[in-house]
């Protein structure tokens, strides 16, 4: 059921301590901007998130920066500065539209979660039951080495969903490995996400498999780099996910996103690829080198105004601050919003709980900031003094929380690479440190 206000506002009172149950791994928030749905006061009741922006922008790395805030079921709050690229003149704001890569993997794994809940899937089940190619896999005696039969052994266990949410299926990343299995995704087409028309680091301009189908097909003929089960290791494992929920939904991964979350939650400008008409709304994505932007996708020439070899269920998506909001106002009313039922409660307290396995290896976990977390349906989950966040960020400098026990949202949207971590950190600890100031 869909919290009440009384809830959310006893709920920001628990925000105090500082601000510190909130804390750790997001991004920076922002300056106010001429819309008719700002509220006039949300500077004055985030001076610290407004700061950020101002600060972040003025660095020069973007050309803008937008957040949105919000609790429980009540409208955003929208803080942001600057232009959408470095000389359009268009003011960046919450329609703006924004590659938000891995933020892509919390709205695929709770894809995933409806089909749970409905009996189709289970956490625990054997990718193979499914995707029978996963059956017999291979495993990297030393991590990221040699593919070599020397360097290879049986998997002690089998790939399961659940290790597919939380990136302990051992699969690799390209953004990730730097031995030989980041050249054999490249020549394989294991993409993880379209970036540019340039040439850009990672392998990312390599040519993708032609389709989810054949993305699964061929990422099965590579080793792992952990046993499955044993270590978070970031992956392309909600990409597969994207092809699992095809084959047991019978229905293409885009289109079930489409009917099951975008429609119903009405996060109309949200795509895998972004209208033509829509061009004008999207921004400038920029990467860093020697701290000075370079463009490497502008609006007018935009790789994401292509259709994409497949869905990418790990990193494809562009949304807007509005649209990204929607999601998060989706799962602060555990499931409803405006009164529509999308998930059930159920559902999304499985996804936004810690889901990680109990093979985990002793320093198998995933941490951000100096803090353990716990990982969920595609997104990080906040454990003691952050208990209730979840979330994820994005490769081009952009975040996505809710802190679920407070229904506290937060999307911060920007567009550069690489993103960079300590400014990621920031946001979240400046939203509740603002919060927390709200609540006294």
């Amino acid at each position: 059921m869909v919290r009440s206000a009384a809830h959310f506002d006893i709920s920001r009172r628990s925000l105090l301590r500082g601000g510190a149950m909130l804390g750790a791994g997001a991004l920076a928030g922002g300056a106010p901007f001429a819309q008719a749905a700002l509220a006039q006061d949300a500077s004055a009741q985030w001076p610290r998130v407004t700061r950020l922006v101002s600060d972040f922008v003025a660095r020069g790395w973007s050309p803008n920066a937008v957040v949105a805030l919000g609790w429980g079921q009540a409208p955003p709050e929208y803080l942001g500065q600057g232009d959408t690229t470095f000389t359009s003149g268009i003011r960046a704001d919450a329609d703006s539209l924004y590659r938000i890569y891995s933020m892509t993997k919390p709205i695929t794994g709770m894809a995933a979660m409806m089909l749970i809940e409905e009996g189709l899937l289970s956490l625990d089940q054997p990718v193979a039951d499914i995707l029978p190619v996963f059956a017999e896999m291979s495993v990297q005696k030393a991590y990221d080495g040699p593919i070599t039969e020397d360097n290879l052994e049986p998997a002690v266990r089998p790939i399961t969903i659940r290790h597919l949410l939380t990136h302990t299926a051992g699969l690799g990343y390209s953004i990730v490995q730097q031995g030989p299995l980041a050249q054999a995704y490249a020549d394989n087409g294991l993409n993880p996400a379209q970036v540019s028309r340039l040439e850009v680091p990672s392998g990312l301009n390599s040519p993708p498999a032609p389709s989810l189908e054949v993305f699964a097909d061929r990422l099965a003929t590579m080793p792992l780099v952990y046993q499955p089960g044993t270590h978070w290791s970031y992956s392309v494992g909600l990409d597969l996910l994207g092809r699992v929920i095809e084959v047991v939904s019978g229905m293409s991964f885009d289109a079930f996103l489409q009917e099951r979350i975008f429609d119903p939650c009405d996060m109309s400008s949200t795509w895998f690829r972004v209208p033509e008409s829509e061009k004008a709304r999207l921004t400038a994505n920029y990467f860093l080198l020697d701290g000075q932007p370079l463009p490497v996708d502008l609006p007018d020439n935009s790789v994401y105004l292509d259709q994409p070899a497949f869905p990418f269920g790990g990193a494809g998506l562009v949304s807007s601050p509005r649209d990204y909001d929607r999601f998060l106002m989706m799962l602060a009313g555990f499931g409803e919003i405006e009164g529509r039922r999308v998930m059930s409660e159920p559902a999304v307290r499985l996804g936004t709980s810690n889901l990680f396995p109990d093979t985990l290896a002793p320093d198998g976990g995933f941490s951000s900031g100096g803090r353990a977390f716990g990982f969920g349906a595609g997104g990080m989950v906040g454990m003691g003094e952050t208990a209730g966040l979840f979330g994820w960020f994005g490769a081009a400098g952009t975040a996505g929380l809710v802190h679920m026990k407070a229904g506290l949202r937060q999307t911060f949207m920007t567009q550069y690479m690489p993103a960079d971590m300590e400014m990621q950190s920031a946001f979240p600890l400046a939203v509740a440190a603002d919060a927390a100031a709200m609540a006294r």
